[in-house]
């Protein structure tokens, strides 16, 4: 069963990250370029480079800075190599372990790929089946495995046709990024589920990437996101472009609320600005008689800036986070869990004491460590504690690339409002209403996916069927107007 994590916040399932360009070090950007993904996955780095001749690859379990030394990443760049494909990994689908670390590397007798996958299959346990009684073998228990295996059986089309070929039979969320011989390969599923943008190096070379904040991280600039539905190749002629689908758009709103970087622009609105909107229409729709407005950072600190605006009252750092913790691997457990978060947030006692406190959240998953902030801080001294959150209840698991937890452990899902309140011990809480969410994220996300907070699907979970149709002949290309 998936987890989240011991901030009780909700966890993406990766980043991807790709690299082209003749005498660019695509080894070591393509490391600096991880780090600026890492929160999007802590489970898992891997990188992949390749000179047109051969293909290296390394990967690890743990954070970007633990799996890579210096000597390795001298290691990838001694190939000499203008392409590099990365993935930083949450799991979801298919659970952890190293097998399961990406970018996924294949040889074939018409060449090598790398591959990295950001999402999830809602028809990949359907297709593996499909591909395992036809002779396949399957590796890992990932899903990005069943693309790669699916793509195999279209390589005599040509990378660009054979992709098309296999996602035709592919349902679900999918932002990958592929590097072959001679060709970086970016593709976005036609609902736009997860994000994924292009970008040029100083030294013209281009970059894809999971946000934007990754591209500005290595000194890259943003030219503009991958559409929904649309496949880039990018070699030695410089972009191209394909629509290769079309569909609804349902992009996660949850990039919004909680998963980018603030300093990321995703389908043309900042996140930081997004997330700011977001806490004043929090303000208007819940306002609290109260002394000062607190954050649970950090995701949760724009909208506790844009309340504190919208309210007129001061904004206060009234819990510190401490940034040196990582990940701890303390058993479950009540008091044990209590621990966890107290190595991570500490209630500002002389900011507190005394005082009626608006604490704003992104998100309420479970509802225990919630219950936990609203218990350190009346221990600091507050006199009230109101509970704002910046996004509708929470009540349906994500089958989207979202890490959630079972219907059962949703707070929202088992309690209403009021008891909610009860159980976390506030004064009062209120949730933005989804009209009110929207409204905020106007006019980029009136389209998006939120299922999590309806329990309304865009797509079929159970038996899916196609909901795409082809749109352009295979070989009808565009060019890129950056």
């Amino acid at each position: 069963m998936p987890n989240v994590a011991v901030d009780g916040k909700l966890r993406e399932e990766c980043g991807v990250l790709g690299l082209y360009g003749r005498g660019l070090d695509v080894a070591r950007l393509g490391y600096f370029g991880l780090f600026a993904l890492q929160h999007r996955g802590q489970e898992s780095a891997g990188l992949a480079v390749t000179d047109g001749k051969e293909i290296k690859a390394h990967k690890g379990l743990g954070l970007v800075a633990d799996v890579f030394t210096e000597e390795d990443i001298a290691s990838l760049g001694s190939l000499g190599a203008h392409t590099a494909v990365g993935h930083v990994r949450y799991s979801t689908a298919g659970g952890g372990g190293l097998a399961n670390s990406q970018p996924l590397v294949a040889n074939h007798r018409r060449g090598h790929i790398a591959l990295a996958h950001n999402g999830n299959l809602v028809n990949g346990e359907q297709l593996r089946e499909e591909l395992e009684s036809q002779g396949a073998i399957f590796h890992t228990t990932s899903d990005t495995e069943v693309i790669l295996s699916m793509l195999a059986r279209y390589r005599q089309y040509g990378n660009e046709n054979a992709l098309v070929q296999a996602l035709a039979h592919v349902q679900g969320a999918y932002s990958l990024v592929l590097g072959t011989e001679a060709q970086l390969i970016g593709v976005r599923d036609p609902r736009g589920f997860r994000p994924l943008c292009l970008g040029r190096t100083g030294c013209g070379g281009y970059i894809l990437a999971s946000e934007s904040a990754a591209i500005d991280a290595i000194g890259g600039r943003f030219i503009r996101d991958i559409l929904p539905g649309e496949l880039v190749i990018i070699d030695k002629s410089g972009v191209r472009s394909r629509r290769f689908a079309d569909s609804p758009v349902s992009a996660c709103i949850f990039e919004y609320i909680y998963f980018a970087r603030n300093d990321s622009t995703i389908d043309g609105l900042n996140v930081y600005r997004a997330r700011q909107e977001l806490g004043k229409q929090l303000a208007l729709e819940h306002p609290a008689q109260a002394d000062i407005v607190i954050s649970v950072p950090d995701s949760g600190t724009p909208a506790a800036l844009g309340y504190a605006a919208a309210a007129n009252l001061p904004f206060a750092e009234g819990l510190v986070k401490n940034r040196y913790v990582g990940r701890t691997f303390i058993e479950p457990g009540q008091e044990l869990r209590e621990l966890k978060v107290k190595l991570k947030l500490t209630a500002n006692i002389e900011v507190i004491a005394g005082k009626r406190v608006v604490m704003v959240d992104d998100s309420i998953v479970r509802g225990t460590t919630m219950q936990i902030l609203v218990r350190m801080l009346r221990q600091a001294g507050a006199s009230q504690v109101h509970v704002r959150v910046s996004c509708p209840p929470y009540v349906s698991p994500c089958y989207f690339g979202i890490d959630t937890p079972s219907t059962a452990e949703l707070v929202a899902a088992q309690c209403d409002v009021k008891e909610m309140c009860a159980l976390i011990g506030a004064d009062s809480l209120g949730f933005l209403s989804l009209d009110g969410t929207l409204a905020a994220l106007s006019p980029a996300q009136t389209s998006a996916c939120v299922s999590c907070f309806t329990g309304v699907y865009p797509m079929s979970i159970d038996k899916v069927k196609r909901e795409t149709r082809l749109v352009r002949p295979a070989d009808d290309w565009s060019d890129v107007r950056g």
